[in-house]
C-alpha cells in the first residue's frame, strides 16, 4: 500500500514540516489538500506540484474543519489519509502563564488535532482503511521549562493518539504520532529570536543551547517527518498503531 492516488489532507501545510509532508506525498502520487489560516504560503506549496490544492481554515473551529473537509472531498475525492500539523509554541514561565494562554496552546495544538480527525474518519470508516497522523513534539513525551502550555497539550495529543487507535485498531484505521525534537522550520527560527532576545545570547549560541538537547548534535530536518509519515502510509507499517515516534536523535 502507498499513498499513490490517495486524498491526503494536511494542516499547517504552508511552511516548515507541513509543506514538506505535502510536497512528499504528492510526488509519490497522492492527491493532497493543504490546510491553513494564510493565503499566501498555501498557494506557494500548491504551486510546487499539480497534485497539491490548498484551502482556508482555522482547526480550532470544528464547523469549519467539517465545511473545510466537506470541500476538500468535492474537489478530491473521500479523505484516506489526515496528517495534523498545524501547531503553535508560546514561551512563559508557569507561574505567569495567563488561562487564555494555556487554552491558545490546547486550543491548536490538541483540539486542533480532535476537529480534523474526526472530520475525515467517517470517509476511512467507509473506506474501511485510513491513517490518522500527528505532528506531535518531543514535548508530548517529556517537559521543557517555559512552555508548560505546549507541553500538556502534547502530552494530550499523545493520550488522543493512544486512546484512538484502540478504539479503531479492527477497522483498517491507524492512529500514530510523530514526536520530532527540534526541527529546522520557522517556528525554530522564532524561537531562536525569542532566546536572542530574552538573554542577550548571539544567534550561534542561541542555536546551540537549544541543538544540545538532540544527542546527535543536530536539528532534525524536515525531510526526515516527512519520510516517517510516508511510511506510516506503507504495508510494512500496518501494524504500527498507538505509537509516539520519536524523532531526535536518542533524545528521548
Amino acid at each position: 500500500m502507498s499513498v499513490s492516488g490517495k486524498h491526503v489532507l494536511v494542516t499547517g501545510g504552508g511552511t516548515g514540516v507541513g509543506a514538506a509532508i505535502a510536497e512528499a506525498m504528492a510526488h509519490a502520487g497522492a492527491r493532497v489538500t493543504v490546510v491553513g489560516r494564510r493565503e499566501a504560503p498555501l498557494r506557494d506549496v500548491a504551486s510546487t506540484h499539480k497534485f497539491i490544492d490548498w484551502k482556508i481554515c482555522d482547526v480550532t473551529d470544528a464547523a469549519s474543519v467539517q465545511a473545510m473537509v466537506a470541500e476538500a472531498r468535492a474537489l478530491n475525492g473521500p479523505v484516506e489519509v489526515v496528517v495534523a500539523n498545524a501547531g503553535a509554541a508560546e514561551s512563559v514561565p508557569f507561574a505567569k502563564m495567563r488561562p487564555a494562554q494555556l487554552r491558545d496552546m490546547l486550543d491548536v495544538n490538541l483540539a486542533g488535532v480532535v476537529n480534523v480527525w474526526q472530520a475525515a474518519l467517517g470517509d476511512m470508516q467507509t473506506a474501511g482503511w485510513g491513517r490518522l497522523i500527528a505532528v506531535a513534539s518531543t514535548a508530548g513525551l517529556k517537559g521543557y521549562p517555559y512552555v508548560s502550555g505546549y507541553c500538556a497539550a502534547k502530552h494530550g495529543v499523545v493520550g488522543l493518539t493512544r486512546a484512538v487507535a484502540i478504539e479503531m485498531a479492527d477497522s483498517g484505521i491507524t492512529a500514530n504520532a510523530i514526536c520530532p525534537g527540534f526541527v529546522e522550520t520557522p517556528m525554530l527560527v522564532r524561537s531562536v529570536s525569542n532566546i536572542m532576545e530574552k538573554t542577550g545570547m548571539t544567534e550561534e549560541r542561541a542555536r546551540g543551547s537549544l541543538m544540545r538537547s538532540n544527542p546527535q548534535k543536530r536539528f532534525v530536518q524536515v525531510e526526515e517527518v516527512a519520510g516517517a509519515a510516508m511510511w506510516l502510509c506503507e504495508e510494512a507499517a500496518q501494524s504500527v498503531n498507538g505509537h509516539a515516534m520519536s524523532l531526535s536523535g536518542g533524545e528521548v
